[in-house]
């Protein structure tokens, strides 16, 4: 039976009918506090209010975030209770003018909250039951770690143990889950933004739960959780129309009641969890007796598949796999996992064994077949290849292979002449070639050619030979079958050369894709272990010296890894001398571990530490050779790594040396007039202040008061900068928005110019930028401080920000004289100026020149473009790099 049942329709269509009246729940899940669950409902709130349904507030924490206050404006508010707990004044959520005001929707946020002492339920969600029963939709925010059947996976993830609990069935209730997601960087930093929680508050937020690991955990935690209600729902929709179609295939463990049944169970559980799916275990009952130790297997099996999660079946039937595809049909089952069983010869033949039934009736299931770990090492020793099996055990399969020639050729004695029996004797001695080596080809040769001699050449049972060309055929086939085994020992010699050296470029093909698309030396150090230990099979560490420059293990492979006192040394000695040390060399050979080095030509790049398994012997020489050859690749990507990085700073320590020169020049022009102003005046007053007017003394002195004012200005920019670097100038970069950019330089603005009118223009989207920002500042503050200096006064400065494909532009507009179009490249030149135009005798706070060097520091450029009519237009272009992680 293929078909879901009749009875489970009927339920399944039942429920649909009915599922707009019993399910008014709208749930807002997310991964952490401050995701933005609040932030989403209230959106979807306001669509709704846009919509013309009657939404009222009934609780909502803004948690003093402007973003979701603002949201709040404009919607009906319902009052909250007073509640006095221990003699303080409190607030809590009004069920009953709730249920008294019966919204179309209520918004009653944070699902998990305990209430007060003195309301009717001791729970905010058994709240909302009530008010779910009273007929009023209901929208609220949940966080995941606040499921009760997470409580306890929670807390061995992130070592907090969650209070507030909402059980799992009430979620049932939900019409529909909304997930809230933001990454874990983007939300660590909105954390230290203060937009979570207050300063404190965050401080030990951040050392406890909120690390990118939880955060990434119980991102996992919710994803699965909707992706389950998500399946739960598609399951019931497609019942009721008549099939199941999941999003997540289940797995489907198939048990026979043999040995291997409780490790089929263990199997199938690790396949669902690397999946993320449902699994279950199922037993068919074919109606034939069982004894008692397999009726016993069958039930422990059933036993531990409940206690790792899984669901248990026991399906009735004559024929298996026809029961295994019609419930996999019925329960959405993808993948059914069976064991290898005991098939009988003559149903294999015939093509009606479990496994040719499974394969041909279910094709659109993925079928895996699992061979207990006792087959699978009883296949390695039947079916080793050369250099894998003992010399005993080859000497062993060589005498068995000659045993069963010999069989063979007695029985075909009857029927075949003693020339054709030399055949099946070549054939032994071939299948024993290819298995083996040389040698071992040779014994069973001379075996056979012994054994062929007496038993069957004439005179039997003596190794003489009567006939000539008995003497000749014996010794042919002699020949022949060292001829043969030799040809067959090389051509296998030769296939498992081939095969490591696939395996060999395969390793290193994919070490060379991991280190292309790591953009670092950490990363490719990690990537390197990780390499190392997949393809040699053993525990690797890459050593480099850190700060202090001592040698400490960079990344290991698995993490756990810990080295020797001995490793160390060895290390040390390695990275030295650019040459091996440790296990299976002659220099501090007590090491556990084999040291390669990574650096050449006097490049010390650290160096790669391998600790093989103590049982096993030295590395033959097809390990060796690709453990020195990854370990180069390594070295080269650390060496390009290192040289980026040089390049990268000379091209910063160019541009930063272009700057200091341009401060230098900047501030012994700019400042010369100033100190010129001052002396003249303070000559004249000195000389003829007694004769002077007091009109014209008062002018002189707010001359000398007005130059050192802007003299102190020039001075302190100059201190300023010289902080930034202590002598040379460096980028400490940081993530930060560009309108705080722009409206940090216009209030310095309007602080000289308390008069004069700036009109900004900024994009919709937060836009961030990976700057040194109190240098983006003084750039911008500086372009700006010119335009308003040849603005007119009833004429704004106009700044406009915008984003260009992948760049940042902002435009600073004054309505001035302008500059001729064939000086406008040369006017971020050092001392030069026009006669007309944006640069005068007065200069530009540290001048048009510093400007540029600020942000051609940064990758950026500026240019002088004509105005809108009249006017300049000064555009800043900053590149805009990927942001740590995508924002939702």
């Amino acid at each position: 039976m293929t078909e879901p049942s009749r009875e489970a329709r009927a339920d399944a269509l039942l429920g649909t009918v009915h599922e707009d009246q019993n399910h008014k729940l709208k749930i807002f899940l997310g991964a952490a506090p401050g995701v933005g669950k609040t932030f989403a409902m209230l959106s979807a709130a306001r669509e709704l209010k846009r919509q013309g349904v009657d939404v009222v507030v009934g609780l909502v924490e803004t948690h003093g975030r402007a973003e979701t206050q603002a949201l709040v404006e404009g919607l009906e508010v319902l009052p909250r209770r007073k509640v006095n707990y221990r003699g303080k004044d409190f607030t809590e959520f009004d069920l009953d003018a709730a249920l008294m005001r019966r919204p179309a929707v209520l918004l009653v946020d944070e699902l998990a909250h305990r209430n007060l002492p003195g309301g009717r339920h001791e729970r905010r969600w058994q709240d909302i039951a009530e008010l779910l029963d009273a007929g009023v939709e209901v929208y609220t925010a949940l966080n995941v770690q606040h499921l009760e059947s997470l409580n306890d996976q929670v807390r061995r993830i992130t070592n907090v143990t969650v209070r507030e609990t909402v059980p799992d069935a009430f979620l049932d209730r939900a019409r529909d889950i909304v997930l809230v997601d933001l990454p874990p960087r983007e939300l660590i930093q909105r954390l230290k933004q203060g937009k979570v929680y207050v300063p404190e508050t965050a401080a030990a937020a951040l050392d406890a739960f909120f690390s990118p690991t939880n955060l990434g955990a119980l991102r996992e935690l919710a994803v699965d959780t909707v992706a389950g209600h998500v399946d739960s729902d598609l399951r019931e929709h497609m019942l009721a129309r008549g099939g199941v179609m999941p999003v997540r295939r289940r797995v489907l463990a198939a048990i026979d009641g043999h040995s291997q049944s409780e490790y089929l169970v263990r199997v199938a559980r690790r396949i669902a969890e690397r999946r993320g799916s449902p699994w279950s275990v199922a037993f068919v009952d074919t109606g034939a007796t069982l004894d008692k130790t397999r009726r016993e297997r069958v039930d422990a099996a059933m036993r531990l598949a409940r206690r790792l999660g899984g669901d248990t079946v026991v399906l009735r039937g004559h024929v298996i796999a026809d029961e295994l595809i019609a419930h996999a049909d019925r329960d959405g089952v993808g993948q059914i996992i069976v064991g290898r069983t005991r098939e009988r010869p003559v149903a294999s033949f015939f093509g009606r064994s479990l496994i040719q039934r499974l394969l041909r009736r279910g094709a659109h299931l993925e079928l895996t077949i699992i061979a207990t770990p006792a087959e699978r090492a009883q296949a390695r020793r039947l079916l080793r290849m050369p250099g894998g099996r003992g010399r005993r055990d080859e000497y062993v399969y060589a005498t068995l292979a000659v045993l069963v020639a010999f069989g063979l050729s007695f029985i075909a004695d009857r029927y075949l002449s003693v020339a054709n029996l030399s055949l099946i004797f070549l054939t032994a001695v071939l299948v024993v070639a290819v298995r083996t080596r040389m040698a071992v080809a040779v014994y069973t040769a001379t075996m056979c050619f012994l054994g062929y001699n007496f038993f069957f050449a004439p005179p039997r049972y003596t190794l003489a030979i009567a006939n000539f060309d008995d003497v000749l055929a014996v010794c042919l086939f002699f020949v022949a079958a060292l001829v043969c085994s030799r040809l067959a020992t090389r051509l296998a010699s030769q296939v498992e050369s081939m095969r490591a050296a696939h395996a060999h470029a395969r390793s290193l093909l994919a070490l060379g894709q991991r280190l292309a698309t790591s953009t670092d030396a950490d990363g490719m150090r990690a990537v390197g272990a990780t390499a190392l230990a997949q393809a040699l099979r053993c525990e690797a560490a890459l050593l480099a010296r850190d700060a202090s420059q001592l040698l400490h293990a960079a990344a290991t492979a698995p993490r756990d890894l810990k080295l020797t006192p001995q490793d160390l040394a060895a290390a040390e000695w390695c990275e030295q001398h650019i040459e091996q040390a440790g296990r299976y060399t002659d220099t501090l050979n007590a090491a556990p571990c084999w040291m390669l080095p990574l650096g050449a030509e006097g490049r010390h790049l650290g160096v790669v530490a391998l600790r093989f398994p103590a049982e096993i012997g030295e590395p033959n020489p097809d390990q060796r050779s690709l453990a020195l050859a990854m370990a180069q690749d390594i070295g080269q990507a650390l060496e390009r790594a290192r040289l980026g990085d040089e390049l990268e700073g000379a091209r910063v320590q160019g541009e930063t040396e272009r700057l200091r020169n341009a401060l230098l020049s900047s501030v012994s022009h700019d400042l010369r007039s100033p100190l010129a102003s001052m002396i003249g005046a303070a000559g004249t007053l000195t000389s003829y202040g007694d004769k002077l007017p007091p009109e014209e003394r008062r002018e002189l002195l707010e001359a000398i008061l007005g130059e050192g004012q802007r003299l102190d200005r020039y001075i302190q920019n100059l201190l300023d900068m010289t902080r930034l670097g202590h002598g040379t100038l460096k980028l400490n970069r940081d993530w930060t928005d560009a309108d705080e950019i722009v409206a940090a330089s216009v209030g310095r603005l309007r602080k000289m110019f308390p008069d004069l009118r700036v009109e900004t223009t900024l994009p919709q989207d937060t836009v961030l930028l990976f700057v040194h920002p109190a240098l983006i500042e003084q750039a911008l503050f500086n372009i700006l401080e010119n335009a308003a200096r040849f603005s007119p006064h009833d004429q704004p400065v106009r700044v406009v920000v915008r984003t260009v494909n992948d760049k940042l532009q902002i435009d600073v507009s004054d309505r001035g004289p302008g500059i001729p179009e064939d000086e406008r490249a040369r006017i971020f030149d050092m001392f030069y100026s026009v006669s007309r135009g944006d640069r005068a005798p007065q200069g530009t706070g540290l001048g048009l020149a510093i400007c540029r060097g600020m942000i051609g520091a940064h990758g950026g450029s500026v240019e002088a473009l004509p105005g809108d009519g009249i006017g300049t237009t000064i555009r800043i272009t900053l590149p805009l790099p990927a942001p740590p992680e995508n924002s939702q």
